[in-house]
């Protein structure tokens, strides 16, 4: 029987909508009778509400980080006010609501949360029969991604597996795949071609400078920071969607100290922007992150967003694949130690490929469609004492225990 599935993201940042453009792409290559369509949940909502999930955080980020971590870690407590969030976000959803009745998809797959809950509501309500998958777009989990009727979890690794258990969520319906990305990423290609191809520089150490796919960032004065390194570079500066910011890099020349700044502006050929380089530097996002891993590339990280990529970002130093830079002026001395020490940067950018998953997709979609369809799973019976396990790592050092499950490892915490 050919299945219908709507993979349903939000354009809240780049990442959750290239996610769901990468697990389509796997669908498509994987199972071709199926019918599957990609939906911007936000594209059947209202202007304010719609303008509130996305220009609004985009303008928080660049005006107001701080608050939005707070906001962030305040918010990040299961179960706290979801009625009032359910009955907020039904009311602005009406339209994607009356969609996803009429259309009554097999499975149902969302890359942000929004979606995701209200999905899982209308399981809850008996008004669809689709299975419901989450696909975690961050290393880490927030409890907004929660949801009570659900059939899977898709998470990037192992410690938020065991987050979600703790929580009360079954564990055999929780797989550690990675954050999708796009296929491409499983082609092999070799860093002096993608050079040659882009008119770099084969023998300079190339830095892809990351600000995600609206320009969000201090390009500028990271740009003018890394102006002060010994070592000759070529920086890949990523503009995304920013005009302003595009243009005023190509007007400002292309070389700054001992830097050479490649001005790249919206581009879907970032797979080969990053093959050609030696590492990343600036914001961990989630997407940007396992894009880096899988194409073996060092991080330095600079300017994370508080709350996720701050989470994100503890990850990457855990795992030994980044370094970070908290100030701006030591910014060159960081990166030119880097480079000053070959083994080291070779080590970390093996120990990226290691941790990467750039199958992540294929292997999602592979999961799902040969999933058996059982009844959702329901979390309606919690215990409304839990916290995150961030929480319980401050608390108990790790020292847990976890209840009627052989399958979990507490120590198990590698991506």
């Amino acid at each position: 029987m050919m299945k219908r599935v709507l993979i349903l993201s939000a354009s809240s940042g780049n990442g959750h909508i290239r996610a769901g453009q990468a697990l389509l792409r796997a669908f498509e290559s994987r199972y071709p009778g199926a019918l599957v369509e990609q939906v911007d949940a936000l594209s059947f909502t209202n202007f304010a509400f719609r303008n509130f999930y996305s220009k609004a955080y985009i303008e928080m980020v660049n005006s107001l980080p701080g608050v939005l971590g707070l906001l962030y870690d305040f918010a990040d407590e299961p179960w706290k006010d979801e009625k009032r969030r359910l009955i907020i976000d039904r009311f602005n959803m009406r339209p994607l609501i009356r969609q996803i009745i009429e259309s009554q998809p097999d499975l149902i797959v969302c890359t942000h949360f929004l979606p995701a809950e209200i999905v899982s509501h209308l399981i809850c309500r008996g008004r669809i029969k689709s299975r419901l998958a989450v696909v975690i777009t961050d290393l880490d989990v927030h409890s907004m991604w929660l949801c009570h009727h659900y059939h899977r979890y898709f998470v990037a690794m192992e410690e938020t597996r065991i987050h979600l258990s703790m929580l009360g969520f079954e564990p055999s319906r929780i797989e550690v795949s990675g954050i999708p990305v796009d296929p491409v990423f499983l082609e092999r290609k070799e860093r002096n071609a993608m050079r040659a191809r882009y008119g770099l520089d084969p023998d300079l150490p190339t830095i892809y400078l990351s600000t995600g796919g609206f320009g969000v960032g201090r390009t500028r004065e990271i740009l003018e920071a890394l102006a002060h390194m010994r070592n000759r570079v070529q920086v890949l500066a990523m503009c995304g969607r920013n005009q302003s910011l595009l243009s005023e890099l190509f007007g400002s020349g292309s070389t700054m100290g001992n830097v050479t700044v490649v001005p790249v502006g919206f581009t879907t050929d970032v797979d080969e922007y990053m093959a050609a380089s030696d590492m990343v530097l600036g914001k961990p996002g989630g997407l940007t992150t396992s894009e880096a891993l899988a194409r073996g590339l060092a991080f330095v990280i600079v300017n994370p967003i508080p709350g996720q990529e701050e989470r994100n970002a503890d990850h990457l130093l855990e795992q030994g694949v980044a370094i970070r830079c908290n100030n701006l002026p030591a910014l060159a001395y960081k990166v030119d130690a880097l480079i000053d020490q070959p083994e080291r940067l070779t080590a970390m950018q093996a120990r990226a490929l290691q941790l990467a998953r750039p199958d992540a997709a294929g292997a999602i979609v592979e999961s799902l469609m040969t999933d058996s369809g059982k009844e959702p799973g329901n979390t309606a019976e919690r215990d409304h004492r839990c916290r995150p396990l961030r929480k319980k790592i401050l608390r108990e050092g790790l020292r847990f225990q976890i209840a009627d499950s052989r399958e979990l490892q507490p120590s198990a915490l590698a991506v």
